[in-house]
């Protein structure tokens, strides 16, 4: 049970991969959200249902209609939504595995019999990881091996040259209250300029449908002197994540389609200030984090970031400022000279 997001879909997959490499005959079903399973719903031996979280009440109806006359032998409940906990009690399963007391917010310890290894300050995706560790398996597979269709592909050579080196840039987080997590728009045309001036590299603008993230990357284009390729709002899951495949280096924000270019081995520079890299970062590629973490909670808490909560954000719009574009450029140095 992981409906979303699409960052943390990726981050449960290495989860199935150890379970898939263990117990190649275990049948797996994986309840996830409409979007989500855009992404990996053609993943190998696995059984997707689609919680439409869109439908209300009826989202709920149609999953306990489903799975009424089902079995299962273990439910992994990782997420701790109440949504997510409304949905899990369609599951019929004796061992129903959840998070420790202390990460079990929102009452989801109450709609679980037993519980994953209490650990402090882990990454998200390790936090995933210590279910199969509960049931045993602790030699995990840290691998990802979403599938890539041909038309995806055929998406990417129509519309990237492909004598071209890239660099993929998706500026926005997703839109949401209080979320300041993007970068500045003149800071991200600053690097798209360098970044051809530097190393001959084409940049492709990425994102989502949304009119705020279409609007942002319209004014990035109009501020670069190079102009980038823009994708924003045009490609299916399947083909952003085929873009970022054929990046050789990524730079966004704590973002989905960050996840997405680790998942695929694509280096990934991630712009924190508002959240920790350390619990949310791009997992393969945490070392080349511009990390503005720790001055961003000494700037609104007047404490250190090891003083305040796991995952505590930053809820402050001027967070972003703290990164510069001298940070950025010395870590598509470090990626593209050495």
């Amino acid at each position: 049970m992981r409906l979303s997001a699409i960052g943390d879909v990726t981050h449960v997959l290495p989860t199935v991969r150890t379970i898939q490499h263990h117990w190649p005959q275990t049948a797996i079903t994986w309840i996830i959200g409409k979007a989500e399973v855009g992404l990996i719903g053609d993943l190998p031996g696995v059984e997707f249902i689609v919680f439409d979280k869109k439908l209300g009440w009826s989202a709920y109806r149609s999953l306990f209609a489903l799975l009424r006359n089902r079995q299962f032998d273990v439910l992994l409940h990782m997420q701790v939504s109440l949504r997510a906990s409304l949905a899990s009690l369609a599951v019929k399963a004796p061992v129903r595995l959840g998070f420790d007391r202390a990460r079990a917010k929102n009452l989801q310890w109450l709609f679980t019999n037993c519980s994953i290894a209490p650990r402090t300050r882990q990454h998200v995706l390790d936090s995933f990881l210590e279910f199969p560790r509960a049931l045993g398996l602790q030699e995990t597979v840290m691998a990802w091996n979403i599938p890539i269709p041909q038309q995806a592909r055929d998406f990417v050579a129509k519309n990237i040259p492909e004598d071209r080196r890239v660099l993929a840039i998706n500026p926005c987080s997703s839109v949401r209250a209080r979320n300041w997590r993007n970068w500045d728009i003149q800071s991200y045309a600053q690097i798209i300029d360098h970044a051809a001036r530097q190393y001959g590299l084409l940049t492709v603008l990425t994102g989502g449908p949304s009119a705020a993230e279409r609007e942002y990357a319209e004014a990035i284009a109009a501020k670069a002197a190079n102009k980038p390729i823009n994708t924003v709002g045009r490609t299916t899951l399947k083909e952003l994540l085929a873009v970022l495949e054929r990046a050789e280096v990524v730079v966004a924000p704590d973002t989905g389609p960050a996840h997405m270019a680790n998942a695929v081995g694509t280096p990934v520079i991630g712009l924190y200030a508002s959240s920790n890299p350390e619990r949310t970062g791009p997992y393969l590629f945490r070392q080349f984090t511009v990390n503005k973490y720790p001055e961003a909670v000494r700037m609104e808490f007047a404490k250190e970031s090891d003083a305040v909560r796991w995952g505590k954000r930053v809820r402050n719009p001027d967070a972003m400022n703290l990164i510069r574009v001298a940070d950025v450029e010395k870590r598509l140095a470090e990626i593209l000279e050495k």
